[in-house]
């Protein structure tokens, strides 16, 4: 099985690369794209790299996620976001190939009561949204128009592996900081990398790491829970406390505000909240329970999780 993975320097990209390094399967010849490799504003050179891959599973974990500077650089964010995918959407659909792609919330206005499901109206506040739903849309077009391959987008929110994100950011400004001051009315579901490639492939690949049949479509993918930004501040320094690291701010020394008080250049969802049942229904058919029960993992368990192992490492 020929499989090319694109965004291998992100953190998705990144957690990707651990989880198939544990894999052991000679049948498996994998290719990682980063930018080095492929420019996706090139389209003429994505499309040479999808065939000469000759692919059979392909997961997209490359993404413009700047989203401030998307609404200056609205070019750069739809050719990456939406015009990249829907090639290799189509080469997919065309050559009877698995498409693994990541969405976000931001496809949401936030203004929902409650959880978003995945037939609620796309309605995204800004570029970095706005470019991340285009995609969404040519890829749904691509294999609307095609009976084979197979696809999945995965909807998810908020997330941190190996590279820069809120949680590291946090904990450094803890160590230096008597004060800080984060958002609380924001509310999403933190999502670790390596616990979405590995529900990813849950569904994608079987026991015998073969490609698995599903159904094509978008699932939300996130842990158990909800929180704020607030929340999960609180809940990280904890951890890092728990876990021996010496901060200057105390978890309960942080303070809520609110977002207007910390205005950014794009309009942020108020509502981040997705509803997985989708996923966990998909994962209870393959009659696997283990995967079940990962699909299932509350968000503050893999926030302790990873933040202990930071601590552990040294890289905090």
């Amino acid at each position: 099985m020929n499989i090319l993975i694109f965004g291998k320097d992100g953190q998705l990209g990144k957690a990707f690369q651990k989880l198939f390094g544990s894999m052991h399967s000679p049948e498996m010849h994998i290719q990682y794209v980063g930018h080095e490799q492929s420019d996706l504003c090139n389209l003429t050179a994505l499309s040479k790299l999808l065939d000469q891959s000759e692919a059979d599973l392909i997961i997209n974990a490359a993404a413009y996620t700047a989203v401030d500077k998307a609404e200056t650089e609205v070019e750069v964010a739809f050719a990456i976001n939406a015009k990249a995918p829907e090639l290799m959407a189509r080469y997919s659909a065309e050559h009877e190939a698995t498409f693994l792609h990541y969405s976000t919330d931001y496809v949401f206005d936030g203004s929902k009561e409650g959880f978003y499901v995945e037939s609620d109206t796309r309605n995204p506040l800004g570029v970095y949204g706005k470019s991340k739903a285009a995609g969404e849309e040519a890829i749904e077009k691509a294999f609307a128009r095609s009976a084979r391959g197979q696809y999945a987008i995965f909807r998810t929110s908020w997330v941190y592996g190996d590279g820069g994100n809120f949680i590291r950011t946090i904990l450094r400004l803890a160590k230096e900081r008597t004060e800080l001051k984060v958002i609380d009315d924001q509310y999403g579901v933190p999502t670790s990398a390596e616990w979405l490639a590995q529900v990813s492939l849950n569904l994608a690949l079987d026991q015998q790491l073969n490609l698995r049949k599903f159904t094509s479509g978008t699932y939300h993918a996130i842990p158990a829970g909800e929180t704020t930004w607030h929340g999960l501040a609180r809940l990280a320094t904890q951890a890092a406390i728990d876990a021996g690291l010496i901060l200057k701010v105390a978890p309960q020394a942080i303070k809520p505000i609110l977002a207007v008080e910390y205005p950014l250049p794009a309009p942020r969802p108020m509502n981040s909240r997705m509803d997985a049942l989708k996923l966990r229904e998909a994962m209870e058919s393959i009659g696997d329970m283990s995967k079940l029960q990962h699909c299932k993992r509350p968000w503050d368990d893999e926030v302790r999780l990873y933040v202990t192992k930071l601590v552990q490492d040294g890289l905090i």
